[in-house]
């Protein structure tokens, strides 16, 4: 971008958390905690998946995956927290707001689209068990993971590219905890059609669409479990669908709750605490979900602590 499209805003200042000068210290302890928990948790279900054999399919796959994009959205946005609470510098260059808001568009895409994936994987299982191993062979898995990988990096790009092109006049105090895409957008004083747009446009192809085939996949699997109702056949698609119902109601009412907020012009408060859910503890939680409601990664994580 060049420089006199900046309007000589060459960095911002990030409000932050709403807390109090005196309760920094223990908001800082407490967000440190909850993020080394994402990073080890997360770390530990892909070296679980990569030690044992047994999870070796293709549900794993996918899952290990986005055990990596957890750690890396969670990446994004706490660490520049950490430290702004540390220093007590709120401020961010622009190129590196720019640079945030570019990554944590790029992971929370590739997020939305992997669960999509892992829905459609549970439908084949179920639905389609004898005829699972020849559906998800190697080569679908490794396409739908490159696609996601794809359409996440142009979308963010895209994205970034036209934010790029934005006038941001004086104002330049961002009311969040990072770049936020919408509060960043808020402040430019250009013409943002094409950004509304572009806006919908994603919407709909990287959030509508991939929830939407999650529920059709989950429709699928309840009409089939209801079609021949018995008690082993509920057990079983709860024990191989439960814990990725958990991560998809998480993930997508966090999300929601993210939208709603911005959209209905409530508080910035209730803005931020949306999106520390959505950036800081759906990321943790995931690794809680997946080991302690899924009997596979239970077992693998007893058999490699023996």
């Amino acid at each position: 971008m060049r420089r006199e499209n900046q309007s000589h805003v060459f960095e911002f200042l990030l409000l932050g958390l709403p807390i109090q000068t005196e309760q920094q210290g223990v908001f800082f302890a407490l967000f440190l905690g909850m993020y080394l928990t994402t990073v080890l948790g997360n770390l530990l279900i892909i070296l679980l998946i990569r030690l044992d054999p047994r999870l070796h399919t293709p549900m794993y796959f996918f899952l290990s995956h986005l055990a990596l994009t957890d750690v890396s959205l969670s990446s994004v946005t706490v660490p520049k927290m950490l430290m702004n609470m540390q220093t007590q510098d709120q401020s961010i260059t622009y190129a590196g707001c720019v640079t945030q808001t570019y990554f944590f568009i790029f992971f929370a895409c590739i997020d939305n689209l992997l669960l999509a994936v892992m829905a459609y994987d549970r439908y084949v299982a179920i639905c389609h068990p004898l005829h699972y191993t020849i559906i998800m062979r190697e080569e679908l898995c490794l396409c739908l993971l490159v696609g996601s990988w794809l359409l996440s990096c142009a979308d963010a790009l895209t994205h970034t590219l036209l934010m790029a092109q934005l006038s941001f006049c004086s104002e330049n105090i961002i009311p969040h905890f990072f770049c936020d895409p919408a509060a960043l957008l808020k402040l430019s004083c250009s013409d943002m059609s094409l950004n509304d747009v572009l806006a919908f446009t994603s919407v709909s192809v990287v959030l509508l669409i991939p929830l939407s085939g999650i529920l059709v996949s989950y429709g699928c699997i309840g009409h089939s479990i209801l079609r021949v109702p018995s008690t082993k056949g509920i057990c079983k698609a709860l024990s191989t669908c439960g814990s990725h119902l958990s991560v998809v109601s998480l993930f997508y009412g966090t999300m929601m709750a993210v939208y709603f907020s911005s959209s209905s012009g409530q508080s910035h408060d209730t803005d931020i605490i949306a999106s520390v859910m959505y950036t800081v503890v759906t990321p943790m939680l995931n690794p809680f979900i997946y080991t302690l409601r899924n009997r596979d990664m239970t077992l693998a994580l007893g058999s490699q602590s023996q």
